[in-house]
């Protein structure tokens, strides 16, 4: 017997808004900003904030291309074809693209392994995955990432950073340096007595402007003036220190042609778990990234459309000889903060770089290397979410496992390794969780309580031996599935003489998986056998269809929109009425 109002609950339940149209999810922000109307005030407003910053990611994209591994000019050349298409096809209005320390540790990687033409490769195959994520409208799921994943990767990419920048830092003379970390702090270590007092003087200075302007100036660009400081100094006093100049020659003022690099399918092959690699921590970054200027601003990104940009430039960037790009947190931060209206800016960062690039150059030989390993320093210790790492080491065991997992794998292995496992354990982790949340209500739990078990409004739980022992009644909570099936079962199979009728009432079970309904058929059948008249009441809508599949249907079993009305049925049964 199933109520009127047991009807108009299904009705509400199965009420879904109408999908977004193709074009709703893929339409760039930068056409939904021209639609709205565009004007001077707006532009004004977007070309401040695209030469803040610029002044921002001019030094960065350098010194993250040396970071890893590269040339300075590919840092640009990926700020500005990367940063200019991220902007322009993008899904976020306030999103900035260019170089991130993310990948300092991957690209690293990668040329040590398989060379330039090899990370070339890599970051064309990864954009041809984002862009396929995003056309397959999956964006949506970088989200399940557990957050412990992503403190632990990224704690873990900003110690290697600090590694890396201790060569420069020191003015250490190395043959050769492992990409590995512990074989390069091994390396470190055999030459610390190659360290060049200036180097270090230098590097220290550049550190104190950064953090002082930081603290005085706030709205000052501290890594500008503290590269231009140490460059001027370098030149004047001729400091015999590590320049660009002196490590990679002299810096191109045009963009170079776009070429494709040579492949053939044992190389794509060979190079595909990088590019599964940085697609992952490329649509991880640029979503985060997107998702914090949501929050700054109140707008909302469109995910798909945000990755089929990222694939895109990605694919351009190296395409003109540059590097891995994604959404950056810190510069898309800025952004915002600068006064933006839309993505206008964010194609003007590009352009004022560009511009950077064909006027002042040349000035560029003179930048000591070890002012952009300051920066790059500063940069890891701002990228290890050092609350967040505390907060989660003590919040739950299961959290420091994952978060401690995820970044001694970074660290010691490599990051596809690291988000593997920290997602695995992190699913693992919400079994744990969700089979601990499922009750059976019979005067005892499945699991011994804790806070989170009597918090909220206290609830009777039904007595077995309520109605003489004729009727039995069981409520399950949670979601019923094969984590919890054991524990379940369990507590069903310890019901004592079989009564005349059990109900089982499902209306506090959002879902049921076919392990918990096939383990739920066995147990029936036993009732069945006994002569036990079994119920299920207050099954929603795609709970009664699993179990109707699993073969839970009369006369094994009799559905009721509630326990009251399972019970009224049985009694007009009894009496010789007809109706379930």
């Amino acid at each position: 017997m199933i109520t009127a109002g047991h009807k108009l609950k299904n009705s509400r339940t199965t009420l879904r808004p109408a999908s977004p149209s193709f074009a709703e999810l893929f339409t760039p922000k930068l056409v939904t900003i021209l639609r709205e109307g565009y004007g001077g005030a707006a532009l004004r407003a977007d070309a401040m904030a695209g030469l803040t910053v610029a002044i921002v990611a001019l030094p960065l994209s350098m010194a993250l291309a040396i970071g890893s591994g590269l040339s300075p000019d590919k840092g640009l050349y990926a700020a500005i074809v990367g940063g200019f298409l991220i902007s322009a096809l993008g899904g976020s209005r306030f999103q900035i693209g260019g170089p991130a320390g993310a990948f300092i540790v991957l690209i690293a990687s990668v040329v040590e392994r398989h060379g330039h033409d090899g990370l070339v490769l890599a970051t064309m195959m990864a954009g041809v995955i984002m862009a396929g994520i995003g056309f397959l409208r999956l964006g949506t799921y970088i989200k399940y990432i557990p957050f412990p994943v992503t403190v632990g990767f990224t704690a873990g990419i900003a110690v290697i950073i600090f590694a890396t920048q201790l060569k420069e830092l020191g003015g250490l003379e190395l043959q050769a340096e492992p990409a590995a970390l512990i074989p390069k702090l091994g390396a470190i270590a055999a030459a610390i007595h190659t360290i060049k007092p200036t180097t270090v003087a230098l590097s220290l200075l550049a550190a104190a402007l950064v953090l002082g302007l930081r603290r005085l100036r706030p709205k000052w660009p501290g890594f500008l003036i503290a590269i231009g400081t140490t460059a001027l100094l370098t030149y004047l006093l001729q400091l015999d220190v590590a320049t660009i100049g002196t490590r990679f020659g002299d810096v191109p003022r045009t963009l170079p042609a776009p070429q494709l690099p040579a492949f053939d399918l044992a190389r794509m092959r060979a190079v595909l778990p990088d590019a599964i690699a940085i697609a992952l921590l490329g649509a991880i970054e640029s979503l985060l990234s997107a998702v914090i200027a949501d929050g700054m601003t109140g707008r909302r990104h469109r995910s798909n459309c945000e990755l089929v940009a990222q694939g895109t430039a990605n694919i351009a960037a190296v395409a003109f000889g540059g590097m891995c790009v994604t959404g950056t947190i810190a510069r898309t931060a800025t952004n915002v903060r600068a006064g933006a209206h839309g993505p206008v800016s964010g194609m003007l960062h590009a352009l004022y770089i560009l511009l950077f690039m064909l006027v002042a150059a040349p000035l560029a030989v003179h930048i000591p290397l070890a002012s952009l390993g300051a920066v790059l320093a500063i940069v890891a210790w701002n990228m290890a979410e050092k609350e967040e790492l505390w907060a989660l080491l003590r919040a739950s065991w299961g959290d420091a496992v994952v978060v401690l997992a995820t970044f001694l794998l970074t660290i010691l292995v490599d990051i596809t390794t690291a988000i593997a496992v920290g997602v695995t354990l992190g699913a693992f982790l919400f079994l744990h969780r969700m089979t601990e949340a499922v009750a059976v209500e019979t005067g005892q739990r499945v699991v011994a309580e804790d806070v989170a078990d009597t918090a909220g409004a206290p609830r009777s739980a039904y007595d077995p031996h309520g109605l003489n022992g004729d009727v039995v009644v069981y409520r399950i909570s949670g979601a019923f599935f094969f984590g919890a099936t054991a524990a379940v079962s369990g507590v069903l199979d310890r019901i004592g003489e079989h009564p005349k009728v059990f109900v089982l009432d499902f209306s506090d079970v959002p879902l049921v998986d076919s392990t918990a309904a096939k383990a739920l058929e066995g147990f029936v059948r036993k009732l069945k056998h006994s002569g036990t008249r079994v119920y299920f009441a207050g099954a929603s809508k795609a709970v009664r269809r699993t179990l109707l599949i699993a073969g839970l249907r009369r006369p094994l079993v009799r559905y009721a929109s509630t326990v009251d009305d399972a019970i009224l049925n049985w009694r007009s049964a009894s009496n010789g009425s007809n109706g379930d």
